[in-house]
């Protein structure tokens, strides 16, 4: 089982930045690699971005590369660097882990969540 707590979600201008934190708990937890999603109002979930077990590999979503950045500094914490951030990008954003890294892996565990406000 493992745990995820995401924290460093607020409220920022249109073409700020935020930096996303999420801290695991549980066994194995170098096993696992681990990723960021988020879900506006209305929309589905979408993946944002993830990093294989040994921080080695980092996948983006088409629309924050160049923008978004995702690292680990150990096998239970990661990181998401947020700059210029727009308005579309309003969301709930979760931290979540699983075997793979690749976009489209089956992440098993999923954190509460981080509300992420950009106003214009």
């Amino acid at each position: 089982q493992v745990h995820l707590v995401e924290s460093g979600g607020g409220l920022v201008q249109a073409g700020g930045s935020l930096r996303l934190s999420c801290v695991a708990s549980g066994r194995f937890l170098e096993a696992y690699a681990m990723g960021w999603f988020r879900q506006a109002p209305g929309k589905e979930r979408e993946f944002v971005s993830s990093i294989n077990r040994s921080g080695s590999t980092t996948y983006y979503a088409d629309s924050v590369k160049g923008r978004f950045t995702i690292s680990r500094d150990n096998a239970k914490t990661i990181y998401l660097q947020m700059n210029s951030l727009k308005p579309e990008e309003t969301a709930v954003y979760y931290c979540a882990a699983g075997p793979v890294a690749t976009p489209r892996s089956r992440f098993g565990y999923w954190g509460q969540g981080t509300q992420v406000t950009v106003s214009s």
